[in-house]
């Protein structure tokens, strides 16, 4: 009986193996994306990044004003507003222009850092914190800064998260 003897040729397995090895890296790599686009967490985090971007910066609009652009900055104010907030300043915005025009103040205002409070992503509404600093300039004296924390209610419009509500965060020592 004859033996026959197999060579393998190095290159062909080296091939076969690096194959195999794609094959698998690709069919994982698939179910994963596949995987995360079908996540409700992936969905829920990104709802709620839009949230929290949109409440940053709709009080940090609500928080800046300059006397001598006023029409700009108050159509800023209520394109970042809905519901009652809305038609309070839209109501108010007469008296609030001659207070503004005498007083001749430039606020400007920077977000220091916010977060999503509560999110109702069916409902369309959230809840965010921010933290601002706010400078106040006059005609005279030196600009008065101010550090606040602000509370907003947000609901979701055609046109995206708009603030509902805004107010300051309670401060002071809670704790008994």
């Amino acid at each position: 009986m004859a033996r026959v003897r197999t060579t393998r040729n190095p290159l062909v397995v080296a091939a076969v193996v690096l194959t195999v090895a794609a094959a698998g890296a690709a069919g994982w790599g698939g179910w994963s994306r596949y995987d995360a686009a079908h996540d409700d967490a992936a969905a829920y985090a990104e709802a709620r990044d839009d949230a929290l971007a949109a409440g940053e910066q709709a009080v940090q609009n609500m928080n800046t004003l300059d006397h001598a652009h006023l029409e700009k900055g108050l159509d800023s104010w209520e394109a970042s507003t809905t519901g009652d907030l809305h038609r309070q300043l839209v109501e108010g915005r007469e008296a609030f222009v001659k207070q503004i025009e005498a007083a001749k103040t430039v606020s400007t205002a920077k977000v220091l850092s916010g977060a999503v409070t509560e999110l109702d992503d069916r409902a369309g509404r959230a809840g965010v914190m921010v933290a601002l600093r706010v400078t106040v300039s006059a005609p005279e004296g030196e600009p008065a800064v101010k550090e606040s924390r602000m509370l907003g209610q947000l609901t979701r419009t055609s046109e995206g998260w708009k603030l509902s509500a805004l107010g300051q965060a309670p401060v002071g020592n809670t704790a008994g």
